[in-house]
């Protein structure tokens, strides 16, 4: 049917995240509300013939992600998987999603305990089976050559690690400003940035850097850091294929510049609680 649950522990995040495969034979005992029962966790068959596997982390947004979820659907280039990585939503995400994930075999539903994105992204790296790995915030959308243009240009050039970029921002002008991680206290545009969401990537290039380290902010550009040290190509994208929207609620790039690190810091807090309090604490 396409669906997973995973029990992550909170003494399973405390160390360095690592992406080394993670344990399916605990019993996930909080489940969304109409399937309560305790279950033994199994992977569902994916489609390892699968070219591109792209994963979808969402956190309490049901109002949004069939949206994203649609512009895989449309895309031109047919052969991907769609992982998709719920981080604790406590809102009615579960039924929302799950009459899409049953009409596509190529897509399948993880929920686990809030974790944050970074380890989200990491639990979907390690889940991906193909060759190319890609990602779609919740709040975004694919335009329907998206996949394609990338394939592309990656085949194009078989030396390239990871493709980024190719954005078009929706939403007001204000908005597409960024605090910038290397000079605290100033903006900066979002072109100018490594926007996480449009990585497109050999799936063995993340698989050798661990994925994403768990920082309160600016991972996508920590990683792009660890690349370039390792050598690995990386190149960007100049067709806008990525809708990259700026006017959603609870932005990252908002919080930080609320509040800093201590604002993201804060709202994750409040995210597990949120979770605890509606699941039981795990």
């Amino acid at each position: 049917m396409g669906v997973v649950f995973l029990l992550l522990l909170p003494l399973f995040f405390s160390v360095k995240p690592t992406l080394a495969e993670p344990s399916f034979d605990e019993k996930y005992e909080g489940q969304p509300e109409g399937n309560r029962s305790r279950m033994k966790t199994t992977i569902s068959t994916h489609n390892h013939s699968s070219l591109v596997s792209i994963i979808l982390c969402t956190y309490n947004r049901a109002h949004l992600v069939t949206r994203a979820m649609a512009s895989v659907l449309t895309q031109s280039y047919r052969n991907w998987e769609l992982i998709i990585i719920d981080d604790g939503s406590a809102d009615d995400t579960w039924q929302v999603v799950m009459p899409v994930v049953k009409s596509d075999s190529r897509i399948t539903y993880f929920y686990h305990a809030n974790a944050g994105l970074p380890r989200s992204r990491n639990i979907g790296i390690t889940l991906a089976s193909g060759e190319y790995t890609t990602f779609l915030d919740s709040d975004d959308e694919y335009r329907d050559n998206h996949l394609v243009v990338r394939i592309e240009a990656m085949e194009h050039k078989p030396s390239l690690a990871l493709l980024y970029g190719g954005i078009e921002y929706v939403g007001p002008v204000e908005k597409q400003y960024a605090p910038d991680a290397q000079r605290p206290g100033k903006k900066i545009h979002l072109r100018k940035c490594y926007a996480s969401g449009t990585f497109f990537a050999r799936t063995s290039a993340f698989k050798k850097l661990n994925g994403f380290r768990n920082l309160p902010f600016a991972e996508d550009f920590d990683f792009i850091r660890r690349m370039q040290k390792r050598g690995l190509k990386i190149a960007k994208v100049k067709d806008p294929t990525y809708l990259y929207r700026v006017d959603a609620d609870n932005r990252l790039c908002d919080l930080y510049e609320r509040g800093g690190e201590q604002a993201i810091l804060e709202f994750r807090a409040h995210r597990a609680g949120q979770h605890d309090k509606l699941f039981g604490g795990s």
